[in-house]
């Protein structure tokens, strides 16, 4: 699961017996040796899917953690990029790998931009916000975009009730409400509160028009439903 240039058992349970942050900081060096690094193939079905729907100017990765999205935004956007995170650990990888972005330290639940990118996206974060949090990260994102930007997030399909996969979800997460329940401080991390189309009806909800498209080249599970889809979420040319 891990190379050896991961984290070692001891050091990923000092990060989920931290907070979100602290946890982050810790992990920060090895995370991109580690499964939980968004992979180039979602990255790269991600660049595709978006290619058709520019021109982009200036791209924003949200949650940018240690800069994989900007491999997307840099594809895509002939202006500036930015990344913004809490992760002061984070951050310091992303801006060694790509010192040619911006990166911001902020809560993204209070997102200190307005109106100054055309495409905003975000790679495996949703589940590191409780359900009651996600209107404040849409709103966030909403206010970034300028008028007829887009918003672009991958998510897995839910996979067949009989895979290991989605068993393997629902005991992890049973697992950290477990660990929330007796340890402070709280480490938010879920596989399965940010379904489609809960996802889609707080988009809707702070703004934006929202649309879905498979992701077909990641491919399809057995009973023929899509591996992986992306949300679009357009700010209207002429909010009101």
């Amino acid at each position: 699961m891990f190379s050896p240039q991961g984290p070692s058992l001891r050091e990923l349970c000092v990060q989920a017996l931290s907070s979100v942050e602290r946890g982050y900081d810790l992990l920060a060096p090895k995370f991109d040796h580690t499964p939980f690094r968004t992979p180039g193939s979602i990255l790269d079905a991600t660049a595709e899917a978006l290619s058709g729907l520019g021109p982009f100017s200036h791209g924003l990765d949200v949650c940018c953690g240690t800069g994989a999205g900007m491999l997307v935004l840099k594809s895509l956007c002939r202006g500036g990029t930015t990344g913004v995170d809490f992760s002061a650990g984070m951050l310091a990888r992303a801006r060694g790998a790509h010192p040619d972005a911006t990166w911001v330290r902020a809560d993204v639940r209070a997102m200190p931009f307005a109106e100054g990118f055309d495409l905003a996206v975000t790679f495996g974060a949703l589940g590191h916000f409780l359900p009651s949090e996600r209107p404040a990260l849409f709103e966030g994102v909403y206010r970034a975009l300028r008028p007829g930007g887009l918003f672009a997030v991958p998510t897995g399909a839910p996979p067949p009730l009989t895979s290991v996969a989605h068993w393997f979800a629902l005991g992890f997460d049973l697992t950290m409400r477990v660990r929330n329940a007796v340890w402070r401080p709280p480490f938010v991390m879920y596989y399965r509160t940010s379904p489609l189309a809960a996802v889609s009806r707080d988009l809707t909800g702070a703004g934006f028009t929202t649309t879905v498209a498979d992701l077909t080249a990641l491919g399809q599970h057995r009973d023929g439903s899509p591996r992986c889809r992306l949300i679009l979420a357009r700010k209207p040319a002429d909010p009101r």
